[in-house]
């Protein structure tokens, strides 16, 4: 799933276009306040994806929600915290627009004088006092290449549909995580950040995924690893492996993380209560 968040006057406007523009299952996300160009009221999603209390000129979108000003998103079910509700919505959209706020680690459009990128913790992929200074086809493609939210759940239904499905009798995943504390002493990990080398990091995840595949037994291997600021205890890195026995797939998949942290350029800054530091600068 495609992410993006709009944030500053005529931010509804905007999600408004971008949702008839882009192509794909849409879930258009407005805070509950009286911002967004519209009543929002509370969001509630029909069989038709429309939800009560939207506003009128954003009824195209496939599922609606709304997010409390006590922080917890609800719509299809409630979530704590930002992950969980995109990894919620991700298996079934293949685009989320978040309408009116800055505040989200994703691809981010904002409008008006006052807006400063440097307060987004999301790439900002455009910028403009008002809606209609921005070149809409511009957007969809600086949105189609911009990072995907990849799902665990995303990965293993991709190898569900590989080519190898029917021979397979073993799915075997694993989830590295932001760990807050090492021992009890220690002081806490507020968050990581990561960035990778642009380009390279994905061919070598793609070619050490091919190199696994190839082994007997084994039919796909997925991997992906999230970048930019990731809190204690949030997902970091997907590794998923069909295979045709448990065996073969669990050491394609305990390979698979090993040469994934020893391989691919991606650089980790460590964030603590105490200090901040680059972790690779360190061992």
């Amino acid at each position: 799933m495609q992410p993006i968040a709009i944030a500053g006057p005529g931010a509804a406007d905007l999600a408004a276009a971008l949702t008839d523009r882009i192509d794909g299952r849409t879930a258009v996300v407005n805070r509950a306040n009286g911002d967004l160009g519209g009543d929002t009221g509370e969001a509630e999603a029909t069989d038709g994806g429309v939800a009560v209390g939207a506003p009128a000129d954003q009824t195209d979108a496939d599922t609606r929600v709304t997010l409390g000003e006590d922080g917890r998103w609800t719509g299809r079910g409630s979530a704590d915290g930002l992950d969980a509700f995109l990894d919620g919505l991700a298996p079934d959209h293949d685009f989320l627009v978040a309408v009116g706020d800055s505040r989200l680690r994703v691809p981010t459009v904002l409008l008006g004088a006052d807006a400063e990128a440097e307060d987004v913790p999301g790439t900002v992929i455009a910028a403009a006092d008002a809606p209609e200074a921005l070149d809409l086809d511009r957007l969809v493609a600086d949105l189609d290449a911009a990072d995907p939210w990849i799902t665990r759940e995303t990965l293993v239904r991709r190898v569900e549909r590989s080519a190898g499905a029917d021979r397979a009798g073993a799915i075997a995943t694993f989830t590295g995580r932001v760990r807050a504390q090492d021992a009890p002493d220690d002081d806490r990990t507020t968050h990581l950040a990561f960035e990778k080398y642009e380009g390279v990091a994905a061919e070598r995840m793609d070619a050490i995924g091919t190199e696994l595949t190839e082994r007997d037994g084994v039919f796909d291997v997925r991997m992906h690893h999230r970048t930019g600021v990731i809190e204690a205890d949030e997902d970091i890195v997907f590794v998923v492996v069909l295979a045709g026995h448990r065996r073969e797939a669990f050491r394609a998949v305990e390979d698979g993380i090993d040469r994934l942290k020893d391989e691919v350029p991606i650089f980790k800054k460590e964030a603590t209560e105490a200090e901040e530091f680059w972790v690779h600068r360190r061992d």
